[in-house]
């Protein structure tokens, strides 16, 4: 059975399928400025259903919300068995493509072990002939110097005290690329509107690595809105951003306080504020499937006056 792929760049298992159903999940996830629990949870994915034919199943994934988690926690996984009685499809659901956590956007599923064999290798053939099957929108806080353009880098996970970051390696050596110590990385980016400070874009990753997008935006010195984990990276002197070290600490992300009047915000609430980044379409062999952004991405275009296409 084939594993999961994710948007992020983890493989994960496959789906256990009905012979070995996990617990029911007790914990809830935090949506936006709540705690949401799984009845709640499974109202809102049984609405966002944006394509069904078939063994193809896709769904519009809330932010926050994890396609796998431990036993007993509330995730997409731990859902799949009471949402397919829901919606009446096959015994098996397998998830073929997704975003991290912490995204929003497009959740593939397939209900035929074939089919998700087929569209797994659509997937990979599609990178190796240098196509770009997945793209994303993200609300950055800074403007990129350049409309569009790519960024490129090595990317590899690094230990800092008790915690693993995933850090830039701007030249990395052959020896680590072989060792895949090192994996080099790729985003297309194209500026779609500004306003204020803030930038709407059209993110294109090439690869897939854990927290590629955010980052990347970093190095653009445009960390996505919401990222309360790589922003703290971009520091300003004089209104001039900069790169911090690698070793700087985590934190709530820091926003001024006239974007936090036009966001209606308070610094009390930006520890919940949700990272903007969506998985809007993916292309599949029969065309492209979209899925419209959630409504606290929809209310960040509105109150920053971003173009909502």
């Amino acid at each position: 059975m084939p594993g999961v792929s994710l948007g992020a760049g983890a493989a994960v298992p496959p789906w256990r399928g009905p012979g070995a159903p996990p617990p029911p999940p007790r914990a809830g996830w935090r949506g936006w400025r709540r705690l949401l629990g799984p009845e709640e949870t499974l109202r809102l994915l049984e609405g966002s259903v944006v394509h069904r034919e078939g063994a193809v199943l896709a769904l519009n994934k809330p932010p926050g919300l994890p396609v796998l988690g431990r036993p007993g926690d509330l995730s997409l996984d731990a859902l799949l068995p009471a949402l397919r009685q829901r919606l009446g499809l096959a015994p098996e659901l397998h998830v073929v493509k997704a975003p991290a956590r912490e995204y929003s956007g497009l959740v593939l599923l397939s209900s035929c072990y074939h089919t998700t064999k087929k569209l797994q290798q659509f997937f990979t053939n599609a990178r190796l002939r240098g196509q770009y099957p997945a793209t994303y929108r993200a609300i950055t806080v800074g403007i990129p110097a350049e409309v569009e353009g790519e960024i490129r880098t090595g990317l590899c996970w690094q230990q800092h005290g008790d915690r693993a970051m995933v850090v830039p390696v701007p030249a990395p050596g052959r020896r680590s690329l072989a060792r895949k110590d090192v994996k080099s990385t790729l985003t297309r980016y194209r500026v779609l509107g500004t306003v204020g400070g803030c930038a709407l874009l059209q993110l294109q990753p090439r690869t897939a690595f854990p927290e590629q997008l955010q980052v990347h935006l970093t190095l653009l010195l445009c960390p996505a809105l919401g990222d309360h984990k790589h922003s703290s990276r971009v520091g300003r002197v004089l209104g001039v951003p900069f790169l911090t070290p690698e070793t700087a600490p985590t934190r709530t992300q820091v926003l001024d306080e006239e974007l936090l009047s036009r966001l209606g915000l308070s610094p009390q609430q930006l520890h919940h504020l949700p990272l903007h980044i969506h998985l809007r379409e993916l292309v599949l062999p029969e065309g492209p499937l979209c899925a419209p952004p959630p409504p606290h991405f929809l209310h960040t275009l509105r109150c920053l006056g971003l173009p909502e296409h």
